[in-house]
């Protein structure tokens, strides 16, 4: 494998930057809230490149909710998600969305988390609940 792919994959950079360079803006440890931007890209549409295919906007909460983990547990532990809710209120089309999301109740194992997805114009564009079980970080390579 090519080495600076590899250290991509290790660091997560290879991963947000196929997320629309999804990347966090904001850490806010007393309401234990994150903030992230991203960018909508036409070729995550459908609807001849207009709407963002559901997977990417399940991916973008999903990733909020992760990152307030990490954040919450100053890099710790992560999460494996045991289940996600979304609910799909506007629209998503190209251009520049941000996400809020938040870790609700954090247990030894087990922890609960939401997000909103505010679309390019600003609206809530979609919702999310997911439990989660945390894992310890795997060591340094």
């Amino acid at each position: 494998m090519n080495d600076d792919l590899e250290a991509r994959i290790r660091s997560g950079k290879a991963l947000n930057e196929s997320m629309g360079n999804f990347h966090v803006i904001s850490w806010d440890p007393a309401t234990r809230t994150l903030e992230a931007g991203f960018t909508v890209r036409r070729e995550y549409c459908h609807t001849n490149g207009t709407i963002a295919q559901g997977g990417f906007v399940t991916a973008w909460l999903d990733a909020a909710m992760a990152h307030a983990v990490l954040h919450d547990t100053d890099y710790q532990q992560n999460m494996v998600s045991l289940e996600i809710k979304v609910s799909f209120l506007e629209r998503v089309a190209p251009g520049e969305g941000r996400v809020r999301g938040r870790v609700v109740r954090r247990g030894k194992r087990v922890l609960f988390m939401d997000a909103e997805l505010y679309n390019p114009e600003g609206q809530l564009a979609a919702q999310a609940s997911s439990t989660g079980v945390l894992v310890p970080m795997p060591p340094k390579a």
